[in-house]
């Protein structure tokens, strides 16, 4: 018989994801799901300010690059995005956002340039990870781990939970500042980014077996 070729290792450095946890509740008959990659869905809005504000442009940073497992009889959830993933300006999320103003692709560029190198220091801290603890109420308890910071958060969602697929959504806001970072700015704060930014998330995971989590590659 074949045998099967050893899952893809996670990225260098990426959040332990507690593997060995989800793959002992999944074989105790838990509802364990893995976040699927490319169907999930996080947005961040980031917006201009400053005096000169009118001459800058609110952006959108989203990746669809979500990893990690869900285990819904605890409440309980791991999750990881690798900063490098981030895009800026995706132009149906920047049409589903409603800015009115047209950053042109050399604004986009710089942008996330300036986002990647300067603000989120990505070689430094290359992964944003969120992990709940606890689901009371709709409200999911946890702690979100960025550049460097970790910070509990308590976060309104919505879930929709049957056999073999589960949706979680949500959305809540930060100051970058309580993360340690720095909003980016140029002459002299004249022209800004704001403090606040607010997220948004639609995660899809599917249900997991010995056999799909055996062949499924290392988040």
């Amino acid at each position: 018989m074949p045998t099967a070729a050893p899952p893809k290792q996670a990225p260098a450095g990426a959040p332990d994801l507690d593997a060995a946890y989800y793959r002992d509740a999944v074989q105790r008959g838990a509802k364990v799901y893995g976040a699927e990659p490319g169907d999930s869905l996080v947005v961040v809005r980031v917006y201009r300010g400053g005096r000169l504000a009118k001459l800058g442009h609110d952006h959108v940073v989203s990746t669809r690059d979500v990893r990690g497992f869900i285990d819904a009889d605890q409440g309980r959830g791991d999750f990881y995005v690798g900063v490098e993933s981030l895009a800026v300006d995706d132009p149906a999320q920047r049409a589903a956002a409603g800015f009115e103003s047209t950053p042109s692709e050399s604004d986009i560029a710089g942008t996330r340039s300036n986002m990647l190198g300067k603000v989120l220091e990505a070689e430094r801290f290359p992964f944003v990870a969120l992990r709940v603890r606890a689901v009371e109420q709709g409200t999911l308890q946890g702690e979100l781990a960025l550049h460097g910071v970790t910070r509990q958060l308590r976060i309104p969602a919505k879930i929709d939970a049957g056999a073999e697929r589960l949706e979680v959504s949500g959305s809540f806001a930060i100051n970058q500042t309580d993360f340690g970072i720095e909003p980016f700015s140029v002459f002299g704060g004249a022209l800004s980014v704001q403090d606040r930014v607010d997220l948004s998330f639609t995660i899809h995971a599917g249900r997991m077996t010995d056999a799909k989590l055996a062949a499924r590659p290392a988040p």
